[in-house]
C-alpha cells in the first residue's frame, strides 16, 4: 500500500453504476476528506460478490470496471482499493474486516456507507456492528440514508436494471444522473448496415446487463474524448431478420463520416424506439429503419425529464 494512499477517509460498497445515490455516500465521504485534509478513497470489490454467489446467472452489472474507474475518478476519487473478492474475503467475519482490511491494510480515519450497508461471513455485520467494531480502533463511522426520486422509494442499482429491462432507459437516467452507456471498442462487422445506406459501429455486449431488445435514440461518443456526443439510432438484440444468434449492439452515427473501427466507444441508451422483430425483407427493414432515424431524431430534441411520466 502506499503510504500516501494510508489514513484516507473511505466510502465503501459495489457502487455498481455510480448512481444518484452512490454519489450521495462518496460526496459525503470527499467532504470529510477536505475537513481533515486526508485523501478520498473508494473500497469496492472484484468480482461483484453478486457474480461469487451465484455465478450461474444472467449478466447483469450495470458498469464494467473500467467504467467504474472513468466514473469514480470524475468524482474526485484520489484511491480506489479493488480487493478480489473470493473464498477468503467471503469468509472473513466483521471483526476481522476492520481489523485487517480498514485499519490494517488501509489505515482508514473514517468511513462512509449506506443505510443498507451489510459486511463480513453471511452478512453478519451492519452499520452499528460496523461502528461498534472501527470506533475502537480509532475510525469514525458515518451512515447516509438513501437517496430518494419523486416518492417512488430510494435510488437503488436494482430499481435501475429493472428499468433498462423493461424498456426505460430514460427513466433509469433520472435515477443514474446520466444516460446509461455501452462500452465497447467498435468491432468490423458484416457490413451490412453499409449496404443498407445506414453504415454502424457494432459492440459485443460482454458481462454487462442485458436491457430490453430493440431500438433505441442513442448518443455516441468516443471513450476519452471530449466535446459533445453524436446523435444516432441503434439496434440492440440478435438480429432475427438475418438468422443472427449472438446479441450485438449495432449503433448508426447520425452525420458522420470518421471511421470508428478498432476505436473505443460509448453508446448511450436515451430513449426505447420500438421493440426488436423480423421483417420480410431487406426493403422493408430498409423502410423502417428510416423512420426508426426520424424517431430517434425527435427523442432526442425532447429532454429526457420531459419524457418520462410522472
Amino acid at each position: 500500500m502506499p503510504a500516501a494512499a494510508r489514513g484516507a477517509v473511505v466510502a465503501i460498497g459495489n457502487f455498481d453504476g455510480v448512481h444518484r445515490g452512490h454519489r450521495a455516500v462518496i460526496g459525503a465521504a470527499r467532504a470529510a476528506a477536505d475537513r481533515r485534509a486526508a485523501p478520498l478513497a473508494v473500497l469496492s470489490f472484484e468480482p461483484h460478490p453478486r457474480a461469487y454467489f451465484a455465478p450461474g446467472q444472467p449478466p447483469f452489472r450495470l458498469t464494467t470496471l473500467r467504467q467504474k474507474f472513468g466514473l469514480l475518478a470524475g468524482l474526485g476519487v484520489d484511491f480506489l482499493f479493488v480487493p478480489r473478492f473470493d473464498r477468503a474475503m467471503a469468509q472473513t467475519s466483521p471483526a476481522a474486516f476492520v481489523d485487517d482490511v480498514l485499519a490494517g491494510a488501509l489505515g482508514a480515519r473514517q468511513v462512509v456507507v449506506g443505510r443498507s450497508f451489510a459486511f463480513g461471513r453471511a452478512r453478519a455485520g451492519n452499520v452499528e456492528t460496523l461502528r461498534g467494531l472501527a470506533v475502537p480502533a480509532g475510525i469514525e463511522v458515518d451512515c447516509l440514508d438513501a437517496v430518494n426520486e419523486g416518492g417512488e422509494g430510494s435510488v437503488s442499482s436494482s430499481r435501475i436494471r429493472d428499468l433498462l429491462r423493461s424498456g426505460r432507459p430514460d427513466a433509469a437516467a433520472l435515477l443514474l444522473g446520466r444516460e446509461w452507456e455501452i462500452e465497447g471498442r467498435v468491432l468490423r462487422g458484416e457490413r451490412r448496415g453499409r449496404l443498407l445506406g445506414f453504415p454502424t459501429a457494432n459492440l459485443w455486449l460482454g458481462d454487462i446487463l442485458r436491457p430490453a431488445f430493440g431500438v433505441y435514440a442513442t448518443r455516441i461518443r468516443v471513450a476519452g474524448e471530449s466535446g459533445e456526443a453524436y446523435a444516432g439510432v441503434a439496434n440492440l438484440g440478435n438480429r432475427p431478420t438475418f438468422g443472427g444468434n449472438r446479441e450485438l449492439l449495432e449503433a448508426h452515427v447520425f452525420d458522420f463520416n470518421g471511421d470508428l473501427y478498432g476505436r473505443r466507444v460509448c453508446v448511450a441508451l436515451s430513449a426505447f424506439l420500438r421493440p426488436e422483430r423480423k421483417f420480410d425483407g431487406v426493403e422493408a427493414l430498409k423502410t423502417q429503419i428510416a423512420r426508426d432515424a426520424d424517431d430517434a431524431r425527435r427523442r432526442l430534441a425532447v429532454p429526457i425529464a420531459a419524457r418520462v411520466k410522472p
